[in-house]
């Protein structure tokens, strides 16, 4: 069978089963059962054994398995994350803001490139921060051991110290001199739990989910970012699109300056950057 007329039954099934995607997931499933590239499922063809694969593989997409478990890796930036149960699997939303923290790096001496990445889950940030500027000293904590572990092997071979923690006592020995912290927190409502679609609620739920307001994280965040920042240093972390408002106001009140909110490739508000709070308005830890 011609693995492009495999393609399309399976983006038929998918489409039934409401994936936001059929056509490119369907094309994602085959090219990894054939082990070769989407662009290349013109000219392929599908075996029986690897067709009886890719419809077992549809059967589970179909019922909500993300479609980065059933490959076990996800793509962000320029990167290839291994993915899976445990970890959340990096979104394209996060990408604008790595791409705010790479152009602020990029102005600083090499020597004053201190990175800290809390909830760091896959690594997905800090390797698209390694590898496309360099010259950065890097540090990433993740408090889930199952998460920690798709940490350590994205991170492989880069220099980062991966620490397994809790964010809130993380890298005391470096208060006061870190030049850029870096979050992609849970700020998930819990009241919102129902409404998600499954394949999101495959994610660990610790990386989703923060409280009636879904800002429990981000109080966190402000302290410990307060606690590391040197006094010219950044922020910038990530939050619901519905919650830019009260993201602002929560760094504001926390003696951040410079706060402001940023849109994702979607045009929707996705993250908030400030500047550390001043030494005489910094809060109370």
């Amino acid at each position: 069978m011609k693995a492009l007329d495999l393609a399309h039954e399976v983006a038929e099934r998918l489409t039934i089963a409401g994936s936001p995607s059929p056509g490119p997931e369907a094309r994602t499933l085959v090219a990894h059962v054939l082990g070769i590239e989407p662009s290349q499922l013109l000219i392929a063809s599908a075996f029986p054994r690897q067709r009886a694969a890719v419809e077992a593989l549809a059967e589970q997409r179909a019922q909500g398995v993300p479609l980065q478990h059933l490959t076990g890796v996800a793509y962000f930036r320029h990167e290839t994350l291994a993915v899976g149960p445990g970890v959340f699997i990096p979104r394209p939303e996060t990408e604008e803001m790595v791409g705010w923290a790479l152009a602020r790096l990029a102005d600083r001496p090499a020597d004053r490139r201190r990175v800290v990445e809390l909830c760091a889950g896959s690594g997905a940030i800090t390797a698209a921060l390694a590898r496309e500027l360099g010259n950065l000293e890097l540090h990433a904590v993740e408090l889930s051991p199952e998460a920690h572990r798709y940490l350590v092997h994205n991170l492989e071979g880069l220099d980062v110290d991966i620490v397994l923690g809790d964010m809130a006592e993380a890298f005391h020995e470096l208060n006061g001199t870190v030049d850029l912290v870096i979050v992609n927190p849970p700020y998930i409502p819990e009241s919102h739990r129902v409404i998600l679609p499954a394949d999101v609620l495959e994610d660990p739920a610790e990386a989703l989910f923060s409280g009636p307001e879904g800002l429990d994280a981000m109080h966190v965040v402000a302290r410990v970012a307060t606690r590391l920042l040197r006094p010219d240093g950044l922020l910038a972390t990530e939050h619901d699109d519905s919650h830019a408002p009260a993201v602002v106001a929560l760094f504001e009140a926390a003696g951040f300056r410079e706060v402001a909110s940023h849109l994702d490739l979607t045009g929707r508000p996705r993250y908030v950057s400030a500047a550390a709070p001043l030494e005489d308005g910094r809060i109370d830890l």
